[in-house]
């Protein structure tokens, strides 16, 4: 099979799942209709289209998806399909966050920590960054190092920084990087090497047996 042959498959493919999700996601199932919501959004099997994306992310955060209320977030901190809103983003991150949901926990967080349609407040985002930690969120945990490295919103301590630095590698099985819109990467595996250099090798030590420590805390709570 050539490779247009192939992405053509692929594509009757999705359209095919498609139809089956829409006839779900009008029978009321609120999986379904955050599939759905994701094909429109990224276009998979359909035209791309936000504003269906939206209409089937609020289908489901109505009947209480947490998906579709973190993705319902995710458009309004956007903007796409919606006028963007940040205070409704907010919203709609909190709603899922306090279900559980790791993602929304971080992106509520990232509000908090950036002032973003909520007062800007340093420990409230430590909160939800240590929840979504709890719930298995990497990036959420890489971030917990970088305020513990500057002494954002706790007191600065690069044995804590290096743990989360460390564990981070370790947990995404070699590094791990976030983008951040308008300001530099965050790179567990470089972050972690500057941090080193200012740290003693007894510093070091401590901050690997506490990655361990952290490490098995966090399994045991999932």
């Amino acid at each position: 099979m050539s490779p247009e042959q192939k992405a053509r498959a692929k594509k009757r493919s999705s359209e095919q799942y498609n139809k089956i999700l829409e006839e779900a996601a009008e029978a009321g199932d609120a999986i379904a209709q955050h599939k759905l919501g994701n094909a429109y959004y990224f276009g998979i099997g359909v035209p791309q289209d936000y504003k269906e994306a939206v209409k089937y992310y609020r289908m489901a955060a109505d009947q209480g998806s947490f998906f579709g209320q973190s993705s319902l977030g995710m458009v309004y901190a956007e903007g796409k399909g919606v006028t963007q809103d940040r205070k409704e983003a907010a919203k709609w991150y909190r709603l899922a966050a306090d279900q559980g949901y790791g993602r929304a926990m971080n992106r509520l967080a990232r509000m908090y920590f950036n002032g973003d349609g909520v007062p800007q407040d340093y420990k409230e985002a430590i909160k939800w960054w240590r929840l979504a930690v709890d719930q298995g969120d990497l990036g959420s945990q890489l971030r917990l190092g970088v305020m513990y490295e500057f002494g954002t919103g706790v007191p600065q301590d690069y044995v804590k920084s290096y743990a989360w630095y460390h564990l981070t590698r370790v947990q995404s099985k070699g590094g791990m990087t976030v983008r951040r819109s308008g300001m530099p990467d965050l790179n567990s595996e470089k972050l972690k090497a500057a941090l080193a250099k200012k740290m003693t090798p007894e510093q070091i030590a401590r901050g690997q047996e506490l990655a361990r420590e952290l490490d098995k805390k966090i399994k045991a709570a999932k």
